[in-house]
């Protein structure tokens, strides 16, 4: 390979970079609508296994119902969280107060200048800045809710002539099957992969939210999203989960009462350890074939571009590189490099 096709790759891959930094707002939202598509699908599906279901009810008719459940279920959720938002973000100057409070505790036990080494690390120290920060990124989730439904109405139209047009493309029926096939394996892998995360994530939330509750954590319902959200984050997602409510504790209860901070710490903590070592192992398998360096890796990648939304799509996205780059006998290699065994053409 030549330096000027190196540099035209990586030419290539800048100019992919700056378009996905650029056209965020018009891709995100088109991503949620795709994911939003694969739980209706796996629905469906669902719904099939009944035999009475599958030869009685219209495929176009499950479609709707379960669509339209599904947003209406959304919409009333991003009311009462939104709602939770607002009146969080009223608490703030109390948190800071009780941040503060607890700061100075740790530095008097531990004779550290906590506020000096903060500031080092971050420039300017302001709680309320970085915490009304971090609540807009949140609110930005639900700000195109209106484009999600639009684009996913047009993905669910689509749906039904997407195969013929297929078709119609290929002039040799070899190559129209290998193509249908890839799609299949995709659809399979992002499929099982969404539904299953999306299944555990919010079983995990629910449980956590209640557990919550009975702690006695103000905004238990943001902070069950939050865990939602972070658990479709690998690796360091139910970690981070688990620290952020543990953190409110702290902050809402200041240094009178260590309890609730510890009660969240195990009883949060264990949620997480039961759903994500022994139930999604058994409901997951091992059917993604993909190297946990990689992940890390495409991890910190997608979420540099996209924040938080690209930490949650980063494991779908990469599955769909090495079952496209497995495909082709210039790119088997790379598909290789990315698998966890290096085993692409085995079927799980």
């Amino acid at each position: 390979m030549n330096i000027q096709k190196i540099a035209s790759i990586f030419f290539v891959i800048l100019c992919i970079i700056t378009i996905l930094i650029l056209a965020k707002s018009i891709i995100i939202p088109l991503i949620i609508a795709v994911f939003i598509w694969f739980v209706i699908k796996e629905s469906r599906e669902f719904l099939d296994k009944s035999l009475w279901i599958k030869n009685n009810i219209p495929k176009w008719i499950k479609t709707i119902a379960v669509a339209v459940f599904i947003i209406f279920v959304l919409g009333i959720f991003i009311k009462l969280l939104v709602s939770n938002i607002s009146s969080l973000s009223s608490y703030l100057s109390q948190y800071e107060e009780n941040l503060f409070v607890l700061i100075d505790s740790l530095e008097q036990n531990f004779n550290m200048d906590i506020k000096s080494i903060i500031v080092d690390y971050t420039g300017n120290f302001d709680f309320q800045s970085i915490a009304q920060g971090f609540l807009s990124s949140i609110s930005e989730l639900f700000s195109n809710t209106f484009l999600i439904i639009l684009y996913l109405i047009f993905i669910l139209m689509e749906e039904s002539t997407f195969i013929g047009k297929l078709k119609g493309i290929y002039k040799h029926q070899k190559e129209y099957e290998e193509t249908i096939q890839l799609i299949e394996k995709i659809d399979k892998s992002i499929g099982k992969y969404i539904t299953v995360k999306t299944f555990l994530s919010s079983l995990t939330a629910l449980l956590s939210y209640f557990t919550l509750l009975l702690i006695g954590i103000e905004f238990a319902l943001f902070w069950a999203f939050i865990i939602f959200i972070l658990n479709y984050i690998p690796s360091i997602g139910s970690l981070i989960a688990t620290l952020f409510p543990a953190l409110m504790a702290l902050l809402q209860f200041g240094t009178e009462n260590y309890t609730p901070f510890i009660m969240v710490l195990i009883f949060v903590g264990l949620i997480q350890v039961l759903v994500g070592n022994f139930l999604e192992p058994k409901m997951m398998g091992n059917s993604l074939n993909i190297s946990s360096l990689v992940v890390i890796l495409s991890l910190s990648v997608w979420g540099a571009i996209w924040g938080i939304v690209g930490m949650v799509i980063s494991v779908p996205i990469t599955v769909m590189m090495i079952l496209v780059f497995s495909q082709f006998e210039k790119t088997k290699n790379v598909a290789i490099l990315l698998s966890e065994k290096g085993l692409i053409n085995k079927e799980k």
